[in-house]
This record gives C-alpha cells, sequence and structure tokens, in this order.
C-alpha cells in the first residue's frame, strides 16, 4: 500500500515515524485504514489522503462527525475505541499541517467522555510470599525465576522492562539497575536495589555463566535456549501457573503483582502519593491516587455510614 501523495511527501510515513510506540504505529495504521474505507468506499490510497488533507475544514468536519456517528451509532463501538479513532484522525492532520498539506485543525471535535475503572488491588504480601516459597531456588530455572520475582516485587517492574534487561545494567556493587522505563524513549532510568534482589540477580548469573555486558539478563533455560532472551510471555506464564500452584483465586499476571507492590507501598508509608509516585515511575500523581482509592475502598466505607443512619 502506497501513501505516496503528488508532492512527494508521505504524510502517513511521517506521523508513524514520528512515533515512538510500536502499538501506537499499528492502531493508527488500522484506524487510518478504516476511517479512509468508511468516507470513499474503497481502500486507503495516496489520492483518497491528500484529497481529504485539502479538503475545507467545513467538509472535513462533516465527514469525521459522519465517521463518528457511524462508530457510535452502527458499529457501537466503545468509548475509548471511538476516541482512539478520532486520535488517529487527529494526528495525521496535524502532521498534514506541519508538512504544509493541510490548512484545517480538528480540535472541535470533542471524543466521548470515559469514565475509566483499572482494578488496581492486588494480592496480601503473605500470598506473594507463598508465592515465592514454590520456587526452587538449588535449580537453574528456579534461580532464574526467582530473581524475576524478586524484581516484579520489590522494584514493581513491568514485564517488558525486565525482557529488555542486559547484563550490563546490572550493577552488583552499587546495586543498581539501570532500565528502559515505559515511555521514555532511549532514555534510561537507574534504579536501586533491594540487598535481597542484588543477591538473587547475582545468584543467577553466577549460575548460569553470563558475562558478556550486552547479552540478555534473563534468558531462557529450556531446550538449551543458548542465550535466548527470555518473552514477555514467558514471564507472564511463570507468574500465572506459581499462583495457581499457591492456591491464588485472582487472575494473576506481572501487572497484577506490580499492583500488589504498589498498593503494598501506600499501606506502608501510610498513603504518601510522591515516594509512591518515585517508586513506581508513574507520570502522573493521578494514577497513584487510584491505587489509593481502591486500596482504602473509600466508595464502600461511605456506603456503609450513609447505611448505618436509616
Amino acid at each position: 500500500m502506497s501513501f505516496l501523495i503528488n508532492d512527494n511527501i508521505n504524510v502517513i510515513e511521517h506521523l508513524l515515524g514520528d512515533t515512538r510506540s510500536p502499538n501506537t504505529k499499528r492502531a493508527y495504521e488500522k484506524d487510518l485504514k478504516d476511517f479512509f474505507e468508511y468516507i470513499t468506499g474503497c481502500q486507503i490510497s495516496s489520492d483518497s489522503v491528500l484529497e481529504f488533507l485539502r479538503l475545507e475544514q467545513q467538509k472535513a468536519f462533516a465527514l469525521v462527525l459522519q465517521y463518528k456517528a457511524h462508530l457510535i451509532k452502527t458499529k457501537k463501538l466503545s468509548e475509548s475505541t471511538v476516541n482512539r479513532r478520532l486520535s488517529a484522525i487527529k494526528s495525521l492532520t496535524s502532521m498534514g499541517r506541519k508538512l504544509g498539506v493541510c490548512s484545517y485543525i480538528l480540535d472541535d471535535i470533542k471524543g466521548e467522555k470515559v469514565e475509566q475503572y483499572r482494578d488496581t488491588t492486588g494480592v496480601p504480601v503473605e500470598e506473594y510470599a507463598r508465592v515465592i516459597s514454590l520456587i526452587d531456588r538449588n535449580a537453574l530455572k528456579g534461580k532464574r525465576d526467582y530473581a524475576i520475582l524478586r524484581l516484579l516485587w520489590d522494584n514493581a517492574l513491568r514485564r517488558g522492562e525486565i525482557c529488555s534487561l542486559n547484563v550490563g545494567d546490572f550493577d552488583a556493587q552499587a546495586r543498581t539497575l539501570t532500565i528502559l522505563g515505559k515511555g521514555k524513549g532511549t532514555q534510561k532510568t537507574i534504579i536501586d536495589l533491594s540487598l535481597k534482589t542484588t543477591d538473587a540477580i547475582t545468584d543467577w548469573l553466577t549460575a548460569c555463566g553470563a558475562n558478556k555486558l550486552k547479552a540478555p539478563l534473563f534468558t531462557v533455560t529450556a531446550y538449551n535456549g543458548n542465550g535466548e532472551r527470555l518473552s514477555g510471555e514467558a514471564i507472564r506464564r511463570l507468574v500465572d501457573e506459581l499462583c495457581k500452584r499457591a492456591g491464588i483465586s485472582k487472575q494473576m499476571s506481572p501487572n497484577r503483582i506490580r499492583h500488589s507492590s504498589i498498593t503494598t507501598v501506600l499501606d506502608k508509608n501510610n498513603g504518601n502519593y510522591r515516594a509512591t509516585q518515585k517508586f513506581s515511575r508513574h507520570a502522573s500523581p493521578n494514577t497513584v491516587i487510584k491505587y489509593d482509592d481502591n486500596r482504602q475502598k473509600l466508595q464502600k466505607e461511605m456506603t456503609d455510614i450513609l447505611a448505618d443512619l436509616i
């Protein structure tokens, strides 16, 4: 599929090139394809992209509003999906303006209001301790798994952050780890490790014999993995299997352990948002507040107070 326009400016290529996240790139491609197929009745083409970007603002508004109504009334898509589709179109026109092939903006087309709920409750410390106790720390795989589960809990790392680690990112003497955080592009962050986590990673590296700085920190151990980097899916399966063996009924994942860790930090520091935000590395303190709301079950407390009055 070609998106070249007749003055040799590839708008969508520029848009995708200006976007770091692979997931966002895939979403833009899919959503823009759907939009142009709807408004033209044909597959997206260089001519249709150019024609849309050079419309008068009133006509462009009418087409996007018509598409929005189609998504809501005909396709019955969720509010968040509708907003994502609109965001892709707005990003296209924004890039078109930067490149001098579009003269209008779509800021007045509002997205759907979304009432977000995120279950940030995790599992109690005692349950996670039971999970960790199931690991055979004398076996090679057990040494690796123990180090991973310590990072998930002690530092609330995301599985993607763990998968991208290299041997050179670990400094046993300084007890630090250099990670590529979510949404940070190529900028890395140094985090401090607990003594237990430092010892666990050191034990794993000694056992597996990894010493090349650019080699993956965590590798496949089964079937002679030959230094193959451990995947995020493998970490998800590891957590799921161990938690089921520990008798935890809640559906568990690496991200759920991260939730558990952050909630426990809030418990232990008396709801100190600033300290918890530093620990969790969330960009906004508002995200930490959601964890605290779930932790304290404030709605239930207020409901019980009202019920007791009558």
